[in-house]
């Protein structure tokens, strides 16, 4: 008699080893290779329209607006917290233009934790430590590797996110 060894292939996905390793889905529908970001920090922020941290759109846009040429500001709606972002991506790209004149890249709805938590969150994750506690935490993720977390109620606008980017 004769035996059969089966040997097999488990493939376990690789970290990325840099932010800028990651391809994702724009709100639109288009993949954005995050490679066209290098050498320059990036806010990464967890968004949602009905939460009391919502009008951080606002000051996300005046931070695109005045420190765009420093930093790429990058939303991705989550409705991991409270329900708080129950939209489609057509229903939130319409609300983030109308209501706050979004012009940063917003990209497609993910889960920013738990057993589906998306990769680039899990690649923040494991660079900090910490992972979104509510809507609107941030990351500074900086051209040499280091990642910086800054809770909800951290406004994009304040001092101590000013000075990391400068």
């Amino acid at each position: 008699m004769k035996t059969l060894i089966v040997t097999f292939l488990f493939l376990i996905p690789t970290m990325a080893s840099s932010v800028y390793d990651f391809k994702k889905t724009a709100i639109d529908g288009k993949v954005i290779d995050f490679a066209k970001y290098k050498g320059k920090p990036l806010l990464i922020v967890n968004t949602a329209s009905k939460c009391g941290f919502t009008p951080q759109y606002a000051e996300l846009q005046k931070l695109q607006d005045q420190y765009g040429s420093k930093v790429t500001i990058l939303g991705f709606p989550a409705n991991n917290f409270g329900a708080q972002e129950p939209g489609t991506n057509v229903e939130i790209s319409e609300f983030c233009q109308k209501n706050y004149g979004v012009t940063f890249q917003m990209f497609e709805k993910v889960s920013v934790k738990g057993s589906d938590q998306d990769e680039l969150y899990a690649w923040l994750k494991e660079k900090t430590g910490e992972e979104p506690s509510w809507n609107f935490c941030k990351y500074l993720v900086k051209p040499d590797g280091t990642v910086k977390f800054f809770p909800s109620k951290v406004s994009p606008l304040d001092k101590q996110i000013i000075d990391a980017i400068n």
